[in-house]
């Protein structure tokens, strides 16, 4: 079996304070901010390593973004990953997610047979869930999102998706691309011959050059999602609170209500 997983590097949520923004293309500078591996990511990179496991195979991580993003894959190949790529160039700033959908996809051509695409349901810089079922798209092959279960027998999968107050199953041909959701697994933690390992393997880096691309559908050019203004948003004046006998505090909440004229 052959697993491609896509990952994506993100700013770590607790340095909030050392994200920039570029006041020319309203984007995120990521260069020298602490990044971290999108946590919906690990659980992708999580779930092919368990597939190997079972099936055998070969698992192969893919991310686009600037030279540090080398460090989350070098994570995955600690993890247990066999190959990493990187899609780094300037010509890729900017892209939302139609353009990164597309360039991860023709990545993901270049790479060559497939029986399954892995990513994480969304990233949480961004929130959107639309770079995986844009790969799709893009590849044309089926996907299957926020998944939390994943079993394949032969050249067919089954997925157990979560649904907002239940679950379905859905069975599909191979090749397909799956999204998961935190539910599906707990990652593990890289072993120190993991790490070693990850120290000596050659993450391959690949431009725009090495791409066949239409220059048109990438970076600004091929984003039509235009973002207006981003900002950190300032943090909320803490709340207040209330001890004592219960009735006392009944009491002093609806006098606050009251006061704060929410009731």
């Amino acid at each position: 079996m052959r697993i491609i997983v896509c990952i994506k590097q993100v700013p770590d949520t607790e340095e909030l304070g050392k994200v920039r923004i570029n006041s020319q293309t309203n984007t995120l500078i990521r260069e020298g901010v602490p990044s971290i591996i999108n946590p919906f990511d690990e659980n992708a990179i999580e779930e092919a390593l368990r597939l190997k496991e079972k099936k055998g195979g070969r698992v192969i991580a893919l991310s686009m973004g600037p030279p540090q993003a080398e460090e989350a894959l070098r994570k995955a190949l600690a993890m247990g990953v066999d190959e990493a790529v990187l899609l780094s160039d300037k010509a890729f700033a900017g892209s939302d997610t139609l353009a990164t959908s597309y360039t991860l996809a023709m990545a993901i051509k270049k790479i060559g047979e497939f029986d399954l695409v892995l990513s994480g349901k969304q990233a949480i810089d961004g929130d959107t869930a639309q770079v995986g079922p844009g790969v799709a798209e893009w590849l044309g092959i089926p996907q299957i999102t926020y998944a939390r279960k994943i079993e394949i027998d032969d050249s067919k999968i089954r997925v157990e998706r979560v649904l907002e107050d239940s679950f379905e199953v859905v069975e599909t041909p191979l090749p397909v691309l799956v999204t998961v959701t935190k539910d599906i697994n707990d990652p593990r933690y890289p072993s120190l011959k993991g790490l070693l390992k990850a120290k000596r393997e050659k993450v391959s880096i690949w431009t725009c050059q090495d791409l066949s691309l239409e220059k048109e559908k990438i970076g600004l050019d091929g984003s039509p999602t235009q973002v207006i203004e981003i900002f950190i948003p300032q943090s909320l004046q803490k709340g207040e609170i209330l001890s004592g006998e219960t009735s006392q505090v009944a009491d002093k909440l609806i006098k606050e209500m009251k006061k704060m004229k929410l009731i």
